[in-house]
């Protein structure tokens, strides 16, 4: 009866713990995550390009999902509009200045819960060297059990933002003053 008891209270001790968030690297070496951007090209069209290298992790907990978190730190210089002059132009001092500037960042502060998967991801991005509050809105894509035994996560957002906010000040022009990003992120359970 003893045994009986402390086991019941054992397990109603450990059922009152609270749940942690699960730690997750991004998976940029399989290329299962993305950070892609576009603006409009004068009013006439969509220009697209992606950075190719960047890194991070972040803690997802379903239970709460306001304990979750994520950083993300981008090479600048990995720019990749499919256009070498003008990647060149885009790292120079006119747009990304990457010889001042050679990361960018995004740091979580605060996660919104939303309905169903969704949510707004509150962060600062720093950026040509300026901090600024963005707010991504995201969702969760999925998570589960992938074929090697690992335990992965995904997620999608998108955010804009004024290219002056950062100090880009080079004139594209009113319809191209505004950049969007999405972001495709699949972590990898540690």
């Amino acid at each position: 009866m003893m045994k009986k008891l402390l086991l019941a209270a054992t397990l109603a001790t450990l059922s009152a713990l609270p749940v942690h968030a699960a730690d997750y690297v991004i998976d940029t070496q399989g290329a299962h995550a993305f950070v892609q951007f576009k603006i409009s090209h004068l009013g006439y069209s969509w220009l697209y390009g992606r950075f190719n290298t960047f890194a991070g992790d972040f803690s997802y907990d379903a239970a709460d999902l306001t304990a979750s978190k994520i950083q993300l730190s981008i090479d600048t210089n990995s720019i990749d509009s499919n256009h070498a002059e003008r990647d060149k132009h885009l790292r120079g001092s006119d747009f990304l200045n990457v010889a001042k500037h050679p990361k960018a960042t995004f740091v979580s502060t605060k996660v919104v819960a939303k309905a169903g998967d969704n949510f707004d991801l509150h962060g600062k991005l720093t950026l040509n060297g300026v901090t600024k509050e963005v707010v991504i809105a995201a969702e969760k894509i999925g998570e589960g059990q992938d074929p090697w035994g690992g335990y992965r996560a995904g997620f999608a957002g998108t955010t804009s933002f004024a290219l002056k906010d950062f100090g880009i000040n080079y004139d594209l022009g009113p319809a191209s003053s505004t950049v969007f990003m999405e972001l495709s992120i699949e972590g990898i359970k540690q």
